[in-house]
């Protein structure tokens, strides 16, 4: 099937045309018909199968011209990376259409989005956070919102905006189409689809946790943190490794291998997590994108929903304890038909999560021999050394105990007391207490 064999209207198709697409993808072309027919849908799948087209297009196909100033397509998305990916693809589509859009997030000046809102809109791209700050103001109104689409809500709730989720979901009209797209579904995804969702119609492109046929995984047991630096600067020294993410634990670690690798890289190395102000994270996310640096250092932020084209290699410098993370990790890459690699590194800790990812996949990760050319570093970071719960413990284990004096010894004759009960009163003379005659007391 081509785009042609779609019901969609000449504008979307030149837009298309002009983008050189030709075939839908399966999720494309199972959502688009449930869509146009106004049920909910809850679609479930793998990263890079095309999710946002999958909504956009029939969204587009089905938007009328009107002049209401509130929004009546609301895009909701875990990250303000993912906002102007999705106002970056309704440009693209909607090129020759008239209509208006907006994408709002937190990190920036609220009142220059109020006017952007205030102006009028035909979608409003949104993360929780900002879009529940905008309907307090009351310039944002939700009551016009015939489609909502919920993208990667499981992230969503992982990133801690369940309140922000539940407070939209109350205010919107009931009569909806809701829409939710995400590469799982949790069981506290569930609930919230049981609770605002009406009988929706369910789509499974891929088994969960199947990664992509394209992607080839393997992995090296690799002991810490300066050792994977030296392995990592090794792998990079070929040439094939041509656009390379690096995922890493948290922005700590983050921070301390871009610090690293730029002494190296220089200005080929870049870095994205959401400790950086907002301009840093949409440079450095655009020089990667635009092949103007080679490797770009990231958290967990853009495992999900990002698409960066041409992607070569994903090397999970550390592993989550998630499973379903490694899965949207590596999803960045083998993007649209084209072959891509996984590379993970393990240590100790990590082997652990190794089982459960390979358990997830049913499919095992080959390790391979540590190269003999790098550097094996014996020193270890901070974090890495095993935490201490008593500063005193090594000091208070060194101490002998002479024999025969440990915890019980018998007392000295003098010090022995013996209990013969009754109340005690106070010896005048001496000042102590003694025991009262219990005989006196029985007569």
């Amino acid at each position: 099937m081509t785009f042609d064999e779609l019901n969609l209207n000449k504008s979307l198709l030149s837009a298309l045309d002009d983008l050189g697409y030709v075939y839908p993808t399966p999720i494309q072309k199972k959502a688009f018909s449930v869509i146009m027919s106004g049920k909910d849908l809850v679609a479930i799948a793998q990263t890079g199968t095309g999710k946002t087209f999958g909504y956009l297009l029939p969204l587009l196909r089905q938007l009328k011209y009107t002049e209401q100033k509130h929004p009546s397509i609301l895009i909701v998305v875990p990250t303000r990376e993912l906002v102007l990916q999705i106002v970056g693809e309704i440009a693209k589509l909607s090129t020759y259409m008239n209509i208006r859009y907006q994408g709002v997030y937190g990190g920036t000046n609220i009142n220059t989005q109020k006017q952007l809102v205030y102006n009028g809109l035909d979608i409003l791209v949104a993360t929780p956070g900002r879009l529940v700050d905008l309907v307090h103001t009351g310039i944002l109104r939700l009551k016009n919102i015939q489609k909502l689409v919920i993208d990667e809500v499981d992230q969503m709730l992982s990133l801690g905006f369940r309140q922000q989720l539940i407070s939209f979901l109350e205010t919107l009209p009931i009569k909806r189409q809701n829409l939710m797209f995400s590469a799982t579904i949790s069981e506290e995804v569930g609930k919230l689809i049981a609770k605002y969702f009406n009988d929706p119609f369910n789509i499974e492109i891929a088994a969960h946790g199947t990664p992509l046929n394209k992607i080839i995984q393997k992995g090296y047991y690799v002991q810490n943190f300066y050792t994977k630096v030296n392995l990592l600067e090794h792998l990079l020294d070929d040439v094939e490794l041509n656009k390379v993410l690096v995922f890493v634990e948290n922005k700590k670690l983050a921070d301390n291998l871009y610090e690293l690798l730029k002494k190296k890289l220089l200005d080929q190395v870049g870095i994205i997590h959401s400790g950086l102000s907002q301009n840093n994270r949409i440079n450095n996310l655009k020089k990667f994108h635009e092949g103007e640096s080679r490797v770009l250092i990231a958290t967990d932020i853009i495992a999900r929903g990002l698409d960066i084209s041409d992607v070569s290699h994903i090397i999970n410098f550390d592993i989550s304890n998630i499973p379903e993370d490694y899965i949207h990790r590596i999803g960045r890459t083998g993007r649209a038909n084209k072959a891509g690699t996984a590379i993970s590194f393990f240590n100790k800790v990590e082997e652990s999560y190794q089982l459960e990812i390979e358990k997830l996949m049913q499919l095992e990760i080959p390790i391979l021999l540590f190269p003999s050319q790098v550097k094996v570093s014996n020193i270890f970071t901070e974090d890495e050394k095993p935490a201490i719960a008593d500063k005193n413990i090594k000091r208070i284990a060194a101490i002998k105990i002479p024999k025969g004096e440990g915890a019980f010894h018998e007392k000295k004759t003098k010090n022995k007391k013996i209990n013969l009960g009754g109340p005690s009163v106070k010896d005048p003379k001496k000042g102590k207490s003694t025991r009262k005659d219990n005989s006196k007391r029985r007569r």
